[in-house]
């Protein structure tokens, strides 16, 4: 019995020298896959402290949601359903992206943007720029 409470003890100890003693050089950073197809689904803001995020009005209803597809060889694919000319006709632009620690930086079209990776789950990307918008995309 006394060998089993000194095994026990050893055990325990060393799972806490094991844990404590990790370094982890990706401080605040989120190590989740970006890679994939991100379906839209929110978008709000920052007011007085608080987040207020509605449902993506840029979703046509009756369509597809528009997204952001994000590859490994660091190419990227904005998809925009639009009923303007036909029903839910998809347009896509393309270009690429960079990721620097919990920063997301796109170029599509010419037009750069850089947003603070909010969250990032392997089913859920919260995006945020500079000027407190927000977007929550939803893996496909």
């Amino acid at each position: 019995m006394k060998n089993q409470s000194v095994l026990l003890a050893l055990v325990l100890s060393t799972g806490l020298i094991v844990t404590s003693c990790s370094k982890d050089d990706n401080d605040g950073e989120t190590l989740a896959p970006l890679t994939g197809k991100w379906n839209i689904t929110k978008v709000g803001t920052t007011i007085s402290g608080e987040e207020t995020l509605i449902d993506a009005p840029q979703n046509e209803a009756g369509c597809n949601k528009d997204y952001l597809d994000l590859n490994v060889d660091n190419t990227a694919t904005k998809g925009d359903y639009d009923s303007t000319v036909s029903d839910c006709a998809l347009g896509v632009n393309s270009g690429i992206y960079s990721r620097s620690h919990n920063n997301l930086t796109t170029v599509i079209d010419g037009v750069t943007k850089v947003q603070d990776i909010v969250n990032l789950t392997l089913t859920e990307l919260k995006l945020k720029d500079a000027n407190g918008v927000i977007e929550l995309y939803v893996k496909n």
